[in-house]
């Protein structure tokens, strides 16, 4: 099959969405599949107001459209709601073709932390991007809810994965932690007004904070916490070691749909503390993570867990299974002049020709 992924978000850029895509993809091409990205890198693009690490890209809707049809494209995914996506969209509205999407990102939340604007501002545009889709793909049941309240009904569950060859316990901490009190308290993520991390760097417990991880307001953190241990951007084997020597592993944000960090935690043994919020409530139990809106309350409470249990909890998700519930909810073009056939069945019968 034939899939034609356009993104806003790719590499260089580091974040969960990246790996997300990244992943997958490469799941999709080892299954004999062929995916043709069309990523912000293959355009002229300029740096986003006030997060100059996220390049815009500006692709016209003809360019990306004949990509789209030279490669002979079976389905069509628009992976996030930025420009080169609405360009893409506008193509696909006007040569008639289907398209899924993805909601990965609180987009209104996240939207409003950066302009302090209402949230229910950017709703309208959400509504406008998604509605025409096929199917919107979520990674959770409580993003599900939240996207059928706003009268988004047509969703497709699209979890996520762990590399449990990569995170998992055995993974060796990094020398820093030898000279760190305990208990080691951890943030890993973007370093950005969204993650919300202040409400952990202003948390009370004793211990040692490690925030792991770059962004627009690194240096700002820095200089207002000069205790906290800021570790940089990390990955691979040295990032699990991250993971799996830190005691709690802390996740403040507000605005993520689901939280890639979390299951990576879990998987290396190492509970997690968070708000109750989207993301955290999906995934975690009573076993291996704590939530509550005291985050100081939770971080207590998540260094009681068991870190057999956390293990055990983060091992149930496969980037596997993520890749077969990204393939199933593809819509693909029915050729044909008077056919009509399912999206699964379609889906069925072309992965049985590769």
């Amino acid at each position: 099959m034939r899939i034609a992924l356009v993104t806003d978000a790719w590499h260089p850029q580091v974040n969960g969405v990246v790996r997300t895509l990244d992943t997958v993809v490469r799941l999709l091409r080892d299954r004999g599949h062929e995916v043709l990205v069309i990523s912000p890198d293959q355009f002229r693009s300029i740096p986003a107001p006030s997060y100059p690490e996220i390049r815009l890209s500006f692709g016209r809707a003809s360019t990306i459209g004949k990509r789209i049809e030279a490669f002979g494209a079976d389905a069509v995914h628009l992976a996030t709601e930025g420009p080169l996506c609405i360009q893409a969209r506008r193509w696909c509205r006007r040569k008639g073709r289907p398209f899924t999407t993805a909601y990965h990102t609180q987009f209104p939340e996240y939207l409003a932390k950066r302009t302090k604007l209402s949230p229910r501002m950017f709703w309208p545009y959400i509504r406008w991007f998604h509605r025409k889709s096929e199917a919107i793909m979520v990674s959770t049941e409580s993003v599900r809810a939240q996207l059928r309240s706003e009268r988004l009904g047509h969703v497709h569950h699209w979890s996520r994965g762990v590399d449990l060859e990569n995170f998992c316990t055995d993974a060796p901490p990094p020398q820093a932690y030898e000279q760190l009190a305990r208990p080691i308290q951890l943030y890993v993520g973007r370093v950005a007004i969204e993650k919300n991390i202040e409400a952990f760097l202003d948390s009370n417990q004793p211990g040692s904070k490690v925030v792991v991880g770059d962004g627009p307001a690194l240096e700002g953190l820095k200089a207002r916490h000069p205790d906290v241990h800021f570790a940089g951007r990390q990955s691979g084997r040295t990032l699990a070691g991250y993971y799996a020597g830190a005691d709690v592993f802390v996740f403040p944000s507000k605005t993520d749909t689901f939280g890639l960090v979390i299951i990576e935690a879990l998987a290396c043994g190492t509970p997690v503390a968070a708000f109750p919020v989207t993301g955290p409530v999906d995934i975690l139990t009573e076993d291996s993570g704590a939530m509550a809106a005291n985050l100081n309350d939770a971080i207590q409470r998540a260094l009681t867990l068991d870190p057999g249990a956390c293990v055990a909890h983060g091992r149930t998700y496969s980037w596997d299974a993520s890749a077969s519930q990204f393939f199933s909810g593809l819509v693909v073009q029915d050729l044909r002049p008077h056919g009509h056939m399912s999206r699964r069945f379609l889906a069925k019968a072309l992965f049985a020709r590769v």
